[in-house]
Formats: C-alpha cells, sequence, structure tokens
C-alpha cells in the first residue's frame, strides 16, 4: 500500500499511530504464546489507550480483547468486550472515546482515566506528523 493510499483509507492518526499500537499488540501476541495471559491482556490495554482515537485500531483492538476473553473463557470480559466493539465501531469517529481508558470490562466505558506520560507522547507526536 502506497503512503497515499494509506493516509486515504485510514487517515493520518491511524498511519501516524500504528507502529505504538502494533507494538504493543505483538507484545500481548508474545506474551499470550508464553502463557502469561493477564501480561497480554495489560499489552492490550496499552495498544486501546494509544490507539482509542482511530476507528480502525479502536474496533481491532477490541476484537482481540473479546477474542482475549473467549480463550480465557472470561464470559464477563467477553460480553463487555461485545458491547465495546460495538460502542467503537460507532462512536470513535463523532471523538466519543473516553481519553486513556484502558478498554477492559473491568472499567466503565464512559471513564476518563490518566495516560502515562510515554503514551501521551505517542499520541501527541501521531497528531502533529
Amino acid at each position: 500500500m502506497t503512503h497515499l493510499e494509506e493516509v486515504t483509507m485510514f487517515g493520518r492518526f491511524t498511519k501516524n499511530i500504528k507502529p505504538y499500537v502494533e507494538t504493543e499488540l505483538n507484545l500481548a501476541r508474545k506474551a499470550y504464546a508464553a502463557g502469561h495471559y493477564s501480561h497480554a491482556f495489560k499489552y492490550l490495554e496499552n495498544a486501546h489507550v494509544i490507539g482509542q482515537e482511530s476507528t480502525y485500531y479502536h474496533v481491532k483492538v477490541h476484537y482481540i480483547m473479546l477474542f482475549w476473553a473467549l480463550r480465557q473463557r472470561n464470559l464477563g470480559e467477553l460480553l463487555g468486550q461485545a458491547f465495546r466493539v460495538v460502542g467503537a465501531a460507532t462512536k470513535t469517529a463523532f471523538g466519543l472515546v473516553p481519553s486513556g481508558n484502558t478498554g477492559g470490562a473491568n472499567v466503565s466505558p464512559f471513564k476518563v482515566m490518566p495516560i502515562s506520560p510515554k503514551h501521551a507522547n505517542y499520541i501527541s507526536n501521531a497528531k502533529l506528523r
């Protein structure tokens, strides 16, 4: 995919935030494969915080969280993620995302949470480029 095609298809923020989100998703895959399931979910939460202003990544991360919950047989998380996938798909483009929210079913989908300086820097850089 060319640079122009990627920017047109996903938007500038999505293109710019991609390396940060994908790094967290790769860390989650590795942790899960090593049997570190709770660590894997923490990486998914990081990916959520970093990418939630992108409809593409917001939906993608919730979808991956949903499958994490399915594999863990965690019904509460599974139902929470099903709800959040729909919310991410329909609300993100309108800016209706609570900043810093980690995306798990253990927190309200409407709760604003603090963002670590590292993650705030990633987001800021992605918006400026």
